[in-house]
C-alpha cells in the first residue's frame, strides 16, 4: 500500500539522507531503485549489494520492501507516484533507477519527479512510446543538467549497442534487421507489458517514420549455430532508439517464437481493437499476476539469449553479426548497474541518451557472459 506524503516525510526525517549524510562510502551521489520489491528490482538490488554499493529501496508496498530492505541493510522508502510524494522520496537522490512497470504508466510521473529534482533517470522499458515521450523532454533534461536513458537492461542495450556497431562497419546503411531469442520466460512486468502491445498490434520503421502493422506482420527464419529459428516482426524499443544511435531509416524487429505462436498471433488480428479495452487488459492482467512469477535462478542460469543484427546498404552490401549472452535478465542487471556507475563516477553530457550513445557501442562486449560469434 502507497503511504501519504505525511508518512513519507516521517521516513525521510530519520534517514541518513535527509541528514546530508553521503551513501557508499567515498561515493558523492545518492541512487535509488523504485520498485525494488519487483522481480527485476529486487536482482537489481541484491546485485547492487554484493558489488559494494547501497541505493535506496523504494516502491509503493511497504509489505515487500521492508524486509527486503532488513535483509539487504538498505534504507527504504515508500512512496506512491503522486507528485508530492514523489517530490518527497526522492528528496537528496541524484539518480534513479526506475523499475516498476508497465511504464506506460509509471515512466512519466518518475520522470517529471527526477526532473524537478534533478536526478539522472534510468528505467528497463522497452516500450516505444516511452521511448519517445523520454525523448521529447530532451531540452529539458539538458536545462536541469540531467541524463534521462530509458532502456539500461536487455531492452535494449544488447541490440542498440550491436546496432552501433553494424552501423560502424557499413556507414552508408540505409536498412537494420534486429532480432532476438531469449530463453527462461517472462517476469510479471513483463508479461503484463506483452498484454499492452496485443491491443496496439506491430510497428517498424520505414523511410524514417514509425508505421503501424498487424501483429506478427513479416515471418522468417535466423540461423543459430546451424539451426533455423523461425521470428515475427515485433514492437520493440529498438525501432525507436535504433533510429536515433544509427540514423538508419527502416528498421525491423524480431523474436523468435515456436511456429505454433505465430498462427495465433495472425488470428488475434480480427479481435485486436477487443484487446486494447479496459476491462480486457484487467481481465488478461489479473490472469498474469496469479500465474506468472518471473524464471527462477537456476532457469535464468541454464537459459541464454541469442541476438542478431544486420544491415544493408543501397547497394546490396550487407553486414551480419550475432551476440551470445546470458539470459536476459542477467543481463538487464548487470547493463543496468553498469550504467549507474558510469553516471555516479564521472559527468556526462546531460538530455536524452541511448545505451550505445552513453556508453559507445562496445560496452554490451564488456558485460559477463557476452559475445561476438558471427
Amino acid at each position: 500500500m502507497a503511504c501519504s506524503s505525511a508518512g513519507v516525510s516521517a521516513k525521510l526525517a530519520g534517514t541518513a539522507a535527509h541528514k546530508g549524510i553521503v551513501a557508499d562510502g567515498d561515493d558523492t551521489m545518492q541512487w535509488m531503485i523504485y520498485g525494488a520489491n519487483g522481480y527485476t528490482g529486487r536482482l537489481m538490488a541484491e546485485e547492487a549489494v554484493a558489488r559494494g554499493l547501497r541505493p535506496v529501496l523504494a516502491g509503493r508496498r511497504r509489505e515487500a520492501l521492508e524486509p527486503l530492505g532488513r535483509e539487504l541493510g538498505l534504507e527504504v522508502r515508500v512512496f506512491d507516484l503522486e507528485p508530492a510524494a514523489l517530490d518527497l522520496g526522492l528528496r537528496g537522490m541524484g539518480l534513479v533507477l526506475h523499475c516498476a512497470g508497465p511504464f506506460s504508466a509509471t515512466a512519466a510521473p518518475m520522470l517529471e519527479a527526477c526532473l524537478r529534482a534533478r536526478a539522472h533517470y534510468l528505467d528497463i522499458t522497452g516500450e516505444i512510446d516511452v521511448f519517445a515521450h523520454c525523448h521529447q523532454q530532451d531540452a529539458r533534461a539538458r536545462q536541469a543538467g540531467i541524463v534521462v536513458l530509458p532502456g539500461t537492461g536487455f531492452d535494449v542495450v544488447p541490440t542498440d549497442c550491436l546496432a552501433a556497431m553494424l552501423k560502424r562497419e557499413l556507414p552508408d546503411a540505409v536498412a537494420l534487421v534486429l532480432a532476438f531469442e531469449a530463453g527462461g520466460g517472462p517476469s510479471p512486468g513483463t508479461a503484463k507489458t506483452s498484454i499492452e502491445g496485443l491491443g496496439q498490434g506491430g510497428r517498424v520503421r520505414v523511410g524514417g517514420q514509425l508505421r503501424r502493422v498487424p501483429l506478427a506482420w513479416k515471418q522468417r527464419a535466423f540461423d543459430r549455430d546451424g539451426e533455423p529459428r523461425t521470428a515475427i516482426t515485433i514492437p520493440w524499443g529498438d525501432l525507436y532508439t535504433a533510429h536515433l544511435s544509427t540514423g538508419i531509416p527502416d528498421i525491423e524487429v524480431y523474436m523468435a517464437v515456436p511456429p505454433a505462436l505465430i498462427g495465433r498471433l495472425r488470428r488475434l488480428r480480427m479481435i485486436r481493437p477487443l484487446l486494447g479495452l479496459g476491462p480486457v487488459q484487467r481481465w488478461m492482467k489479473a490472469r498474469i499476476e496469479k500465474s506468472v512469477h518471473g524464471p527462477s535462478e537456476a532457469k535464468r542460469d541454464s537459459t541464454d539469449t541469442r541476438v542478431w543484427g544486420e544491415v544493408r546498404n543501397a547497394e546490396g552490401r550487407e553486414i551480419k553479426r550475432q551476440l551470445q549472452m546470458p539470459n536476459g535478465y542477467a543481463l538487464t542487471v548487470t547493463a543496468a548497474l553498469g550504467i549507474v556507475r558510469r553516471l555516479r563516477d564521472a559527468p556526462a553530457e546531460p538530455g536524452f541518451q541511448t545505451p550505445s550513445m552513453l556508453m559507445g557501442p562496445e560496452y554490451v562486449l564488456g558485460l559477463p557472459g557476452v559475445r561476438l560469434v558471427g
